[in-house]
């Protein structure tokens, strides 16, 4: 696949959002800054949010919000990527975080959901009402791992739970008509699906669905494949960032055909649509800290709500 690169040196980029005037707004996790790249590559940092901050969405206010995981252990061995290896020495909490782009004032708006302390906040989109579904993938220890859930906040700060106990949930997304929600399983590179009823509201199946989603696709395209966050074309087909096959696997509306992109990073973590016709895919290469676009697209990427 050929690419081009907008920027590099990045300290483990995410959450691209593209902006109308051709930049690109991300996070910078092991850095703890939300960032805004240039169309020319030049690097602004708009935020000092310290932590881990993961993935990002426009809001109805046109702030950032941000999905905070406290902070991740990073090693970077010779000839080895930058990568994370766990919960921080310094952790502090997850939370959920808003960003305005005009001051750079940081406002912390949630740390906890009915009762549930947030563990590592990792991905979130906003359907139409104003209201966003976000992931909490929790935070890995040396002998532990937190289970963590998909949550819904809703535009007058009030949130709940849509699922939980979800193991190691990531990129969110929703399909182009908002009927369904989808998230990506880490661990078991697996796409799940639920139909949302209501805003916030989601149909469960019952046993064996581990948690009332739909499965639609498991590991495709071989061992060691694990899922990070996603986008979604205007056709429905599912765009998942792929760790360590390192690339991109898209997957059809129905679940039933796969396809995967290889690129040059084994911690491809995630990326979003822009450009004047949204067919200018900006993908993050966390591992060697790079953005890069890849133009022309075969299909153009789902507008989101409130996009800038």
């Amino acid at each position: 696949m050929r690419f081009r690169e907008i920027a590099s040196g990045l300290q483990f980029p995410e959450g691209p959002i593209a902006m109308a005037d051709g930049s690109v707004v991300l996070v910078e996790i092991a850095r703890g800054t939300l960032t805004r790249v240039t169309a020319d590559g030049r690097l602004q940092i708009l935020a000092h949010l310290g932590g881990g901050p993961n993935g990002t969405a426009i809001g109805p206010d046109g702030a950032v919000y941000v999905c905070n995981n406290g902070g991740f252990r990073f090693t970077d061995q010779p000839g080895q990527c930058l990568r994370p290896i766990g919960q921080a020495d310094d952790y502090d909490g997850g939370r959920i975080e808003r960003v305005n782009l005009s001051t750079g004032r940081v406002e912390r708006l949630l740390d906890a959901v009915e009762g549930i302390p947030l563990r590592g906040p990792n991905d979130l989109v906003f359907d139409r009402y104003g209201g966003c579904y976000f992931t909490d993938l929790g935070k890995v220890r040396a002998r532990e791992i937190d289970r963590g859930g998909v949550f819904y906040l809703n535009r007058d700060g009030q949130a709940h739970i849509v699922a939980h106990p979800v193991m190691t949930p990531n990129g969110i997304a929703l399909s182009p008509d908002g009927s369904t929600l989808y998230y990506a399983e880490t661990e078991g590179a697996r796409l799940w699906a639920f139909e949302i009823l209501s805003a916030g509201q989601v149909r469960r199946l019952e046993f064996p669905s581990p948690q009332g989603a739909r499965m639609m696709a498991a590991s495709p395209g071989g061992q060691y494949q694990r899922f990070d966050s996603m986008a979604v074309d205007a056709r429905g087909n599912v765009l998942i960032a792929t760790l360590m096959h390192g690339g991109i696997t898209v997957i059809t509306p129905d679940g039933s055909g796969h396809r995967h992109v290889p690129l040059p990073d084994r911690f491809t973590t995630n990326l979003c649509f822009g450009g004047p016709d949204m067919r200018t895919l900006f993908v993050t290469l966390s591992g060697s800290g790079r953005l890069i676009a890849i133009d022309d697209w075969p299909e153009p990427g789902l507008v989101l709500n409130f996009n800038a």
